[in-house]
Order: structure tokens, then C-alpha cells, then sequence
């Protein structure tokens, strides 16, 4: 019997398999009932993306790095529901940031309500996380901390923009570090940590699950140009309708030679220019080197996950940096 996949990746191991399973039915569970409030109405608002749905990517980095020590320690499940609380509490403010109307599928908490009521649920969700890392110890509330500190520093330096001499393309890749990397690293060294899994691998596998949130999120930037909406589910070319510069349009405009394309990406591009935008930019040299970079980054993660014991958990974290490099094609 294999288990169901996770991130669309299927775990070989049937053991591996089941632990798998049974920690997200677990997480689940706790992350549900974490959000109860005796007002209806919080508890509704704070539940509005968890039934939403979602990967649970996040936690299912940290059940796989805690299967390098005990997978079944008490501190494992909690530790994964601060995880999950802070990335919900996260999307309720992006969402408000971004005007976002739709999140998940389902209208989002912003739209369904206001952004007063989004931003305080976020809110909600992040003190309902402290109270569950109260009892994980100090170490994990100080690492709790910092990642925070990053998230709302990248969050800070995307909304600023790059300044002065600053390279945008480094100005990105550090933004992608801090807004989904250091989250995706927490999920590592939090798995480590709570399973009692020794200092270097706990280091090896923050460092390779911070890889490959960033190589995400740059296969999420190549999708958004390379993609058909069949393909992804996604609409192609939002980040350039709404002007946003990811890495195959900042290396396109780093170039500096002048085209059409670099009239097009000179600001959002208009709904009637947007396929030969999407035309113009799969056709750049720029796709190349985005995509090198999301190779490089996967490779650090592997070159991490390489010197950890050969367990069936090395086999799974290998397999999913095998998904992340081949999901952007």
C-alpha cells in the first residue's frame, strides 16, 4: 500500500508512508481545533482558509526532517501547527496587501469580509501559534522569532523595492529567501529540534529545506510565464498584468536591449498585450538563466541532503528536489 501523494509526490517507503499520513491526519486535527474560539464568528474566520485547503508543504517538511530522530516525539504535531498557524496568519495580511480577491479557490477573508476583519484574524492566528510554541521550549519560541523578524523584513524590502545601487536581481532572490525561505527552513530545523535529531543534521536540513522553498517559488515565477492555464490551473502572466517583476522578467530587463519586449515590461502590461508579452519572454534567453537559478538553488539543497543518513526520509527530501527542478519543465 503507498501512500497518498503530498505536494503531488509520492513516497516510495510504506512505512515512511504511513508516518507521513498519519502526522498530517494528526496536524490537521490540532490545527482545526487550535482556531476555536468561544465567538462563532472568530472561529469562522479563522477556519475561512484552512477549509480552504492547501499543500500543507510546510508540514510536510518538517515530518520528514523529524524522521531523523524520534518522528513520534509529543513536541512534533504542535510544532507543525505554529508552522502552519504562522503561514495562515501570513496569506490573511498578503492578501490585504495585495487586494487579492480570491485565495485557495474561495474568496478571500478580504473580500469575504474587509481587510479590518482579515487583518485581525491573521493576527488571531499568530498569537494562537504563540501559545502553542509556550510550551515547545525557548529555543524553538527564539527561532520562531527570527523567522518571523525575516518574513516581515522581506515582506518590508519587496514592498520598498530595490534602493539605490542595489542589484534587482539579488534584491529579489534575497526577498524570496525571507518571505518563503526562512519558513520552509523553520519547518526543517523545527522537524530536527522536536525529534531530537543531532546539531548537524538539524543545520543541514534548514539550510536544504530554505533551498527549496526558494527554487519554489522561482518555479512558481517560470509556471506563471511557461504555462498554460490547463496546465497549471493557473491564469498565465499575472505577475505581468499587475507589474510585478519575477526573475525571467528582471533578467529579460537586465539585458538593456531595447525591444518590444522591453516596452512591455516597462510597467503592467495591458490585458490585449499580454500573450505577446508571454510570447516574447518564453522566446528570451532569460527563461534559460531563471531556470539555471532555480537549478542552482535545488542543487544546494541536494548537495545538504546528500551528507544526511541514508534513511528512507533522505530518499523522500531527494525525490522532492527531483519535483521542484522538473514541475517548471
Amino acid at each position: 500500500m503507498s501512500a497518498p501523494p503530498v505536494v503531488d509526490l509520492p513516497i516510495e517507503d510504506e512505512r515512511l508512508a504511513q508516518d507521513v499520513a498519519t502526522g498530517l491526519a494528526a496536524v490537521e486535527k490540532l490545527l482545526r481545533s487550535s482556531v476555536e474560539s468561544e465567538d462563532a464568528f472568530v472561529t469562522e474566520a479563522s477556519k475561512h482558509l484552512i477549509e480552504a485547503g492547501g499543500k500543507r508543504f510546510r508540514t510536510l517538511m518538517l515530518l520528514l526532517a523529524a524522521q531523523f530522530g524520534d518522528p513520534s516525539a509529543p513536541g512534533v504535531v504542535p510544532g507543525a501547527v505554529v508552522i502552519e498557524l504562522t503561514h495562515l496568519g501570513s496569506l490573511y495580511h498578503d492578501d490585504v496587501m495585495d487586494e487579492a480577491p480570491v485565495r485557495r479557490g474561495s474568496p478571500s477573508a478580504n473580500a469575504r469580509w474587509d481587510n479590518t476583519v482579515a487583518i485581525l484574524t491573521g493576527d488571531y492566528l499568530f498569537a494562537q501559534a504563540s501559545d502553542i510554541l509556550a510550551d515547545l521550549g525557548p529555543e524553538l519560541i527564539r527561532i520562531q522569532a527570527q523567522t518571523f523578524s525575516r518574513l516581515v523584513q522581506g515582506q518590508i524590502r519587496e514592498t520598498i523595492g530595490p534602493r539605490g545601487d542595489d542589484d534587482p536581481v539579488a534584491h529579489y532572490i534575497s526577498v524570496l529567501a525571507d518571505k518563503t525561505g526562512s519558513l520552509i527552513a523553520a519547518s526543517g530545523r523545527f522537524g530536527a529540534l522536536l525529534s531530537g535529531a543531532p546539531a548537524d543534521v538539524e543545520e543541514r536540513l534548514s539550510r536544504a529545506c530554505e533551498a527549496i522553498g526558494v527554487a519554489w517559488q522561482l518555479g512558481d515565477d517560470l509556471l506563471d510565464v511557461a504555462s498554460t492555464s490547463t496546465e497549471s490551473g493557473k491564469t498565465p502572466g499575472t505577475d505581468l498584468r499587475e507589474g510585478v517583476h519575477t526573475l525571467p522578467s528582471l533578467y529579460a530587463l537586465a539585458s538593456g536591449t531595447p525591444s518590444r519586449l522591453m516596452e512591455l515590461l516597462s510597467g503592467p502590461v495591458a490585458e490585449a498585450d499580454v500573450e505577446e508579452a508571454l510570447t516574447l519572454l518564453r522566446e528570451h534567453p532569460a527563461m534559460v538563466r531563471a531556470r539555471d537559478e532555480l537549478v542552482a538553488w535545488v542543487d544546494r539543497a541536494r548537495d545538504d541532503i546528500s551528507a544526511l543518513p541514508d534513511i528512507p526520509a533522505k530518499a523522500a527530501f531527494m525525490a522532492l528536489c527531483d519535483y521542484v527542478a522538473e514541475r517548471s519543465g
